[in-house]
């Protein structure tokens, strides 16, 4: 799967994008960002407050933390965004 990650995720991760093979473990939303805190301090750190940062499945916005990732291609994380 390709997660790609925006604006201070991105910074505190050091990284833009990468290529990742899941483990079977993971199959929601929910079991991913569980996942992402496992990879390392920074990780952990970015996704402590999970609620603060955003997902979009393939490029559409998902709250729902139990949406299944089977056929899913990519996972963007952002921070909450404000107009004005």
């Amino acid at each position: 799967m390709k997660l790609v990650y925006f604006s201070w995720i991105r910074e505190r991760l050091d990284r833009t994008e990468e290529e990742v093979e899941l483990p079977e473990t993971v199959a929601t939303l929910g079991d991913l960002i569980a996942w992402q805190k496992t990879r390392g301090e920074a990780f952990e750190a970015v996704f402590e407050h999970d609620r603060v940062v955003r997902v979009a499945l393939d490029h559409a916005h998902v709250d729902d933390r139990s949406e299944p990732l089977e056929g899913v291609r990519e996972a963007a994380f952002f921070p909450p965004m404000t107009g004005g």
